[in-house]
């Protein structure tokens, strides 16, 4: 039986957007492609990997931004779920593990691991990061650093924009910080027919108090699970 086509809120940043979008336009909806965040790379950052044993990563963007930086792809990378765990690949990097879950869950996995590290485990990513992985490491007994590569910054909506998205049927959520930039956007733009979906529980945490139509995930932070939501009313 068909579905109903939908109008879909993709706020994830680029170029990751396009990509959900066409994934979303393959399952015969509507993609509205308006991130939330925009990610800055900084230039100029040293990368010291004196002593590293391992790397570890919490998003797509982390590994493109290191990826830019370093030519390094020998040492081995953990990362927090299958689509950073992709994106650590198709950047050259041979030894990929996955923890298809958040960042505690990647610290628990990397840290069930530290007998075969023979030094510090690196994060490079935000400014603000959506969780303390190298906090969550030291508290296991994993030495850990951080390497601030790029920032993300919320995306200015006009009124009548924010109205628009605000009509969709459903919000696609890839972070924590995205979904507290959407909280904000909702309290002035009422949204409470929108379902949103978000790729974990941690995710959507942010919209709690937020009155929305729903709020689901997947049981597996993927992205082809999270759009199998789509279509699954509640």
């Amino acid at each position: 039986m068909a579905t109903r086509r939908q109008r879909i809120w993709i706020t994830r940043a680029q170029p990751g957007a396009d990509v959900t979008a066409e994934r979303v336009r393959a399952l015969g909806h509507d993609a509205i492609v308006a991130p939330l965040l925009q990610v800055s790379v900084l230039s100029d950052v040293a990368v010291d990997l004196q002593g590293v044993a391992a790397l570890a990563f919490t998003s797509a963007n982390g590994v493109r931004a290191f990826a830019d930086a370093s030519g390094e792809r020998s040492l081995k990378v953990f990362a927090v779920g299958a689509a950073t765990a992709q994106a650590a690949r198709q950047a050259g990097f041979k030894s990929v593990l996955s923890a298809d879950g958040d960042v505690e869950a990647l610290a628990e996995g990397i840290a069930a691991r530290r007998g075969e590290l023979r030094g510090a485990v690196l994060h490079p990513g935000a400014a603000e990061p959506a969780g303390d992985l190298a906090g969550s490491l030291e508290k296991h007994g994993v030495e850990a650093r951080r390497l601030i590569l790029y920032e993300t910054a919320p995306v200015e909506l006009g009124a009548a924009q924010a109205e628009t998205l605000a009509r969709s049927d459903a919000v696609l959520l890839h972070s924590p910080r995205a979904a507290q930039v959407l909280a904000q956007l909702l309290k002035t733009h009422p949204a409470p027919e929108l379902r949103a979906l978000g790729l974990s529980k941690a995710v959507v945490k942010p919209l709690a108090r937020t009155k929305l139509a729903a709020r689901a995930f997947p049981p597996f932070p993927l992205e082809a699970a999270l759009l199998n939501l789509i279509d699954r009313r509640p």
